[in-house]
């Protein structure tokens, strides 16, 4: 499981036109879903995720989480983050994993996430999807569950 995750001070997500999903400050976070991911994937990325300290303190340094700024989370599916481009000019994207498979590890996500308390909103599975942000630093992290140890 592949997470590139921008710390944003707003984010939106239009699907024909028509707006589904807003945030204010927090974390634009597009998540690709890969074959062979389980719980053990997701339970990681979910505590990871939720703890993660990069919104700065009075001090300037990052050192605050989501929980302790207020922040929310824009979770928007993304297989093409699981893209293969070490070969050719156009990327492979067969690492990804089938798309029921991946809308029910994305839904559990995003589950988890609002049990800790996060104010979590989502795109919509599978459409094609218009994203807009204002990142704030810019401030960008990619995490990989599977190069988690």
């Amino acid at each position: 499981m592949r997470a590139v995750i921008q710390r944003v001070k707003e984010a939106s997500v239009r699907v024909s036109g028509k707006e589904v999903a807003r945030i204010g400050r927090g974390f634009l976070v597009l998540l690709g879903v890969e074959k062979g991911d389980t719980e053990k994937d997701l339970s990681w990325m979910a505590e990871k995720m939720a703890g993660l300290r990069l919104f700065e303190d009075a001090a300037g340094k990052m050192n605050l989480s989501l929980s302790e700024v207020g922040g929310e989370v824009l979770l928007v599916s993304n297989f093409t983050v699981c893209a293969d481009c070490r070969r050719g000019r156009r990327p492979s994207f067969d690492p990804a994993e089938a798309p029921e498979a991946a809308r029910r590890l994305c839904e559990a996500l995003a589950q988890i996430l609002r049990e800790k308390g996060l104010s979590v909103k989502t795109g919509v599975f599978g459409a094609y999807m218009e994203v807009a942000l204002v990142n704030d630093g810019p401030v960008t992290v990619i995490l990989d569950s599977r190069k988690r140890l």
